[in-house]
């Protein structure tokens, strides 16, 4: 199964992300279901259901030692650039640094199991939507103001399959922070 370490938004601030999104003048882009809509810290690639209770493990170690932190929507970009997009992205201001720190932590605990750290820097953003085809152009945009924040409380193990509609994220375990 494929598999993938997340912050899931609210269902609340997915659907106002999803409406800002589609109110964008791009052509050419195939946008994520609201549903669909979170935050990446690590990706795992395929795993079998024997590692699932391993990673869950390291994760639940991992979100023991975090507190709840607030995550504000904040501006629009695109891999690998506005110019030629192929994703299409929500930024996180207020809540980055921590989105930082929390991925580190996620990618240190996971080593021990066998997977790779990432050697790119991590960016912390909300897919919006992929170009279809061709990449299209993102003209520097910004957020509606009315996009909600939220506390981001818990740490997730995803899993992603296909559907009959489409791709979809089931989460496999939450791991919720520590309060104290």
């Amino acid at each position: 199964m494929r598999a993938f370490v997340a912050i899931l938004p609210p269902p609340e601030v997915r659907e106002a992300l999803s409406r800002a999104a589609r109110s964008l003048p791009v052509i050419g882009v195939r946008w994520v279901r609201p549903e669909n809509i979170h935050l990446t810290l690590k990706f795992l690639g395929e795993i079998s259901e024997e590692q699932a209770p391993q990673i869950a493990s390291a994760l639940a170690q991992v979100a023991r030692l975090r507190r709840p932190f607030r995550i504000e929507p904040e501006g629009l970009g695109a891999f690998p650039s506005p110019e030629r997009a192929r994703v299409l992205w929500a930024g996180v201001g207020e809540g980055s640094a921590s989105l930082e720190e929390l991925a580190a932590a996620v990618e240190e605990a996971l080593f021990p199991l066998g997977f790779g750290r990432e050697q790119r820097p991590f960016r912390a953003h909300l897919t919006l939507g992929r170009a279809r085809g061709r990449p299209a152009r993102l003209e520097a945009g910004r957020l509606d103001p009315g996009i909600p924040g939220f506390t981001a409380g818990s740490l997730h193990l995803m899993r992603s399959a296909q559907g009959p509609s489409g791709v979809y994220y089931e989460s496999l375990a939450e791991h919720p922070f520590s309060e104290r």
